[in-house]
């Protein structure tokens, strides 16, 4: 990277800023490093001090990674960066009290996912191969939090990996850790095209489901599963290929459609976010959508977990009050 003045100010923080969303990451660790003591406040007047201030300061600097290009005034980053450890806080402090969704945090106006806005920037291919360099068991949960659509919140995340909210939330901070140091260690590296990537995902889930409403799934399970390939869900292993073909055949026999909502693809896992459509005549048939959770070993899925989206809650009908 060029050399940047040393004045403090604004206009550094452009400089710094414009570098990073180009794709400079020693310019984007200055950055968090110019603004940590004031980030750090923000977590400590909110949290108090102890370990959970670390760990949102963690989480903080990979939003940050991830969403870099979403700051229109570079010269405002500063307080970009302390809004997102505010929100980053609130999550946690909600969390502590009951299991919801991640709030969301800030977002191009065009309403971009996470997902989109990785992959509209220089930085994507270097992030994802630093997500690569994880375990599977950290992969796994750091993928759905940060990645998915759907399966976000600590539950949801729990309920996937078949694992308790506790262990979701040490996965979690180890994968964060972990991650900050294979981005150092990856950052001079080549990388794949994670874009590319994404699109022939996008591509192979539509041709799925079209294979299968034509008859041809098992020609899609024979070519892109291996033949040892197990189907999952909740962590309990339910079947192979075989379960599998009836599953789908079972579904679109019942008159239940999918449609892509959402892909997450890298090399070792891929997620496939799926809304479900119930039959016009039975419109409470199946839930709202599924998440194919599926990992690759030697460029076939060799596991297949799914994840079913709750119903939603009806709401409560209020008795009429007496006049």
């Amino acid at each position: 990277m060029n050399a940047i003045p040393g004045d403090a100010g604004p206009p550094q923080d452009a400089a710094l800023t414009l570098a990073a969303q180009s794709g400079d990451v020693s310019a984007l660790a200055l950055l968090l490093e110019r603004h940590r003591p004031g980030m750090r406040a923000v977590a400590l007047s909110l949290l108090g001090p102890g370990p959970d201030v670390d760990d949102v300061m963690q989480e903080a600097a990979l939003v940050a990674l991830r969403r870099i290009v979403d700051v229109r005034d570079p010269e405002a980053v500063g307080p970009w960066l302390r809004m997102v450890v505010r929100n980053c806080c609130r999550t946690l402090l909600r969390d502590a009290r009951r299991v919801e969704p991640m709030e969301t945090l800030p977002l191009p106006s065009s309403g971009a996912t996470p997902e989109q806005v990785l992959q509209s920037h220089a930085l994507r291919d270097w992030v994802w191969e630093a997500v690569e360099a994880l375990s599977p068991t950290l992969r796994l949960p750091l993928i759905l939090r940060y990645f998915s659509t759907g399966v976000t919140s600590y539950q949801q995340i729990a309920e996937a990996c078949a694992v308790p909210v506790s262990t979701v939330r040490s996965r979690l901070n180890q994968a964060r850790t972990a991650l900050a140091q294979a981005l150092t260690a990856t950052a001079a590296s080549a990388h794949d095209d994670a874009s590319r990537r994404t699109e022939a995902s996008w591509q192979e889930a539509r041709e799925t489901l079209a294979a299968a409403e034509r008859g041809d799934f098992d020609k899609v399970v024979k070519d892109r599963y291996s033949p040892e390939v197990a189907l999952l869900a909740g962590g309990q292993r339910l079947g192979g290929a075989d379960l599998l073909l009836a599953g789908m055949d079972g579904d679109l026999s019942a008159g239940v459609r999918q449609r892509p909502l959402h892909v997450v693809a890298g090399r070792s896992l891929v997620v496939w976010e799926m809304e479900l459509v119930s039959p016009p005549d039975d419109p409470e048939h199946c839930p709202p959508g599924v998440a194919w959770i599926m990992s690759l070993d030697g460029g076939r899925f060799d596991r297949v977990s799914l994840y079913h989206a709750a119903r939603p809650q009806p709401t409560p009908v209020q008795a009429p009050t007496a006049a």
